[in-house]
């Protein structure tokens, strides 16, 4: 990783290019141009001329940019380690064109009850031995059931809190009664991804909206939770698509506080199961512009770690990614072993967020 942080790029600070507005996204990526005020500022007006003028920049220039923007606001040296546990699996009502949990589509993927509490408390513990600080717990509902099922939910809740971890959910469309008992159960962040820009939804999803998901996002923040939104490259969209999805990140207000990159992960049997593998760079770009759209918020390398080699991630990572997901499978699908994460961060020179310094020999 490299080691210029914001005192040395301090001293190699240049006048700023005045032709240029401060909010333009030329202002942004021409070098030798730094200002740190650009890199700190958080703006919730992104244009979609801007977004491309980011995203397509050359690759050196636009790594570089989001680098400087990640240390002007997070530890370049530090990874959020997170842990996503499944605990209902399958028999989704949704039609998610990229889902193996759909009911629609005939996979490998085994439905599973909702686990009872202490399952989930058990594994929640593993997790936290093994370096995560938050704990996500996913339901493949279409809406968060009126039941007693939502009752064990807050339970688990309470309970991965208690072990002094960040509690996360994703359970699908909540109302803002649901959306208020996580608050108060003490639940950190909800995750509800926008998937793809409104444009390109249709071609994925069928079964909720574009607007069904920015009005469960709504009612999260209304209750106090953090926000966890993101979406996936890879489904067949254009370039066009992901603007449109950053842009619609970029202009919540306040952004998502987490933002998740997912990488389409191939499941036979789902309507997606075909599509060849994403070109590794472009994940790069998504994450390098989602950092300088979204400066202060958790940027998340997520599904499809496992296709990208660690040169891949390595630059992921110096484009700004700053926490990931650990364990061996996210909710359905494979995950590098932790192990292997450890070594990588080894290797890096990054360590877990939590985690102990590691001795040098």
């Amino acid at each position: 990783m490299f080691s210029c942080g914001r005192q040395s790029a301090t001293h190699c600070k240049l006048a700023p290019n005045t032709a240029n507005s401060n909010k333009t996204a030329t202002s942004l990526l021409t070098p030798p141009v730094y200002d740190e005020i650009l890199m700190t500022t958080l703006r919730h007006d992104w244009t979609i001329q801007e977004i491309e003028a980011i995203y397509t920049a050359p690759l050196s220039d636009l790594v570089f940019r989001a680098a400087e923007a990640h240390r002007a606001n997070h530890r370049a040296d530090e990874v959020q380690g997170c842990m996503l546990l499944s605990i209902k699996t399958g028999g989704c009502p949704e039609d998610c064109a990229y889902c193996p949990q759909s009911a629609r589509y005939d996979t490998e993927v085994d439905r599973q009850d909702l686990m009872n509490v202490d399952e989930t408390l058990a594994a929640a513990g593993r997790a936290r031995e093994q370096g995560a600080t938050r704990f996500c717990m996913g339901a493949a509902w279409r809406d968060v059931p009126k039941d007693g099922r939502f009752e064990r939910v807050l339970e688990m809740v309470r309970g991965v809190r208690a072990l002094g971890m960040e509690a996360c959910c994703t359970l699908g469309m909540l109302t803002q009664d649901q959306a208020d008992a996580l608050a108060d159960a003490g639940l950190s962040a909800y995750n509800h991804n926008l998937d793809t820009s409104p444009e390109f939804y249709g071609s994925i999803i069928t079964t909720r909206t574009y607007q069904d998901r920015l009005e469960t996002l709504a009612r999260v923040r209304r209750s106090g939770v953090t926000v966890c939104s993101g979406g996936i490259i890879g489904m067949g969209e254009d370039r066009a698509a992901r603007y449109g999805l950053l842009r619609q990140l970029a202009t919540l207000n306040p952004h998502p506080e987490s933002v998740p990159i997912n990488m389409l992960v191939p499941v036979e049997g789902t309507p997606l199961g075909g599509r060849a593998a994403e070109d590794p760079l472009e994940l790069v770009r998504m994450i390098a512009t989602a950092r300088i759209l979204m400066p202060k918020s958790m940027v998340r390398l997520s599904a499809g770690r496992l296709a990208l080699s660690e040169e891949a991630q390595a630059l992921c990572f110096l484009a700004g990614a700053n926490s990931v997901f650990l364990g061996e499978k996210l909710l359905t699908t494979p995950n590098p072993e932790s192990d292997a994460d450890l070594r990588l961060f080894e290797k890096l020179g990054v360590k877990l967020v939590g985690a102990e310094p590691r001795a040098t020999t």
